[in-house]
């Protein structure tokens, strides 16, 4: 299905010759839209301009601008910066992504090597996505929904979002800072709250043989919030009761009664 999508009034124009159209030169950040105004974003922004130098592109101060206003029950808002422009566009959250909210994931994990090449660009957030959209329709013919990338036998994130997990009473979540992968505004969002409902935050590493002994598995995206893996590599998962708690303390549901 098809979701319409609206391109921000003061957004620039895209041309045939820019080079994020040409090569994937370019960086983003989709932004969760609430009634409220877009959600976390701040954090959002702070990423772009990370992403942006890594790639030696500056940021212009209106894209911040574009997002003034915005409101939606449950939007998705695209900020796209290339070398020659940048534009915002809002479209509804596809019903697909929601139901991942509410039904959970059917998960698998899959070995891609631990060596990065020293102009790796995999802690950006590249219009360069081609790959890990590729990396999904994969899980898809494996009869899987998702997809944890792992390295030396590490769990890593997903092709577009980070993995999280509950240990006892602890929410972890892999670092980013060592691991070179995407830090992810959710996940940090979720494990900086994580004391309201009791729980100890902790960013850390685990093996895919450990993963499967731990109390609940979650993929965190701005989009999804959190979407809990109810099977790993084929073998079913039980539904955690901290699914709800943790959805709502990111303000996507209300908490169970």
């Amino acid at each position: 299905m098809n979701v319409p999508i609206i391109v921000i009034p003061g957004s620039g124009q895209l041309t045939p010759t820019d080079r994020g159209l040409l090569y994937g030169e370019g960086v983003f950040e989709t932004v969760h839209v609430r009634p409220t105004g877009p959600w976390l974003l701040d954090a959002h922004l702070a990423r772009l301009d990370r992403s942006a130098a890594a790639l030696g592109i500056d940021v212009p101060p209106e894209v911040a601008r574009l997002a003034d206003g915005v409101t939606h029950d449950d939007g998705a808002l695209r900020l796209v910066v290339t070398p020659s422009t940048s534009f915002a566009t809002l479209s509804p959250v596809p019903e697909s992504i929601r139901r991942e909210r509410r039904e959970g994931i059917r998960l698998i994990t899959h070995e891609v090597g631990t060596e990065r090449p020293p102009w790796s660009l995999s802690a950006a957030k590249t219009l360069s996505y081609a790959e890990n959209l590729a990396a999904k329709r994969w899980a898809a013919r494996q009869g899987a929904d998702d997809l944890l990338w792992l390295a030396g036998g590490w769990a890593l994130e997903g092709p577009t979002a980070n993995v999280v997990w509950l240990a006892g009473d602890t929410l972890c979540t892999v670092p980013a800072g060592t691991t070179g992968i995407l830090p992810g505004t959710t996940a940090a969002h979720l494990l900086e709250r994580a004391a309201e409902v009791g729980l100890r935050a902790e960013e850390r590493m685990i093996t895919a043989a450990d993963l499967p002994g731990v109390d609940a598995i979650w993929l965190a995206s701005s989009l999804r919030g959190l979407a809990e893996a109810r099977s790993l590599d084929g073998r079913p998962r039980a539904a955690s009761p901290w699914t709800p708690r943790l959805l709502a303390l990111l303000g996507f549901s209300r908490p169970p009664a």
